[in-house]
């Protein structure tokens, strides 16, 4: 069973960073892919990033592009979102995801979903 439980959430004021991370369990992830999405309230869940399991790779969103970084910890099976430059509007529950591929931005082609984290940004 495929488990990812995220942690690192809380309230920040803006301009401050907070680290998410995504301890996951269950499989062998090496040919796998992680990504980030978030839910906002009155919004749809909006891709992050995402970052293999293997390599280098990762895409953003436009709108944290320079400013969120994912990276992975591999002994630790744990993926990381390190947010800087924080602003009200990354305020939302914040999931990581794993798919079987990393050629997709939709949450349609993630398979397993932890619980997700709030981020709260106050201005």
């Amino acid at each position: 069973q495929v488990q990812l439980v995220e942690s690192g959430g809380g309230l920040v004021q803006a301009g401050g960073s907070l680290r998410l991370s995504c301890a996951a369990s269950g499989r062998t992830f090496s040919s796998d892919c992680m990504g980030w999405f978030r839910l906002a309230p009155g919004k749809e869940r909006e891709f992050v990033g995402r970052i293999r399991w293997s390599g280098t790779s990762t895409v953003y969103a436009d709108s944290v592009k320079d400013r969120f970084t994912i990276s992975r910890d591999n002994p630790k099976n744990t993926v990381y979102l390190q947010m800087n430059s924080l602003k009200p509007e990354d305020t939302a529950v914040y999931y990581c995801a794993v798919s079987n591929s990393c050629y997709y931005s939709s949450p349609r082609y993630y398979n397993y979903w932890g619980q997700g984290t709030q981020v709260t940004v106050s201005s």
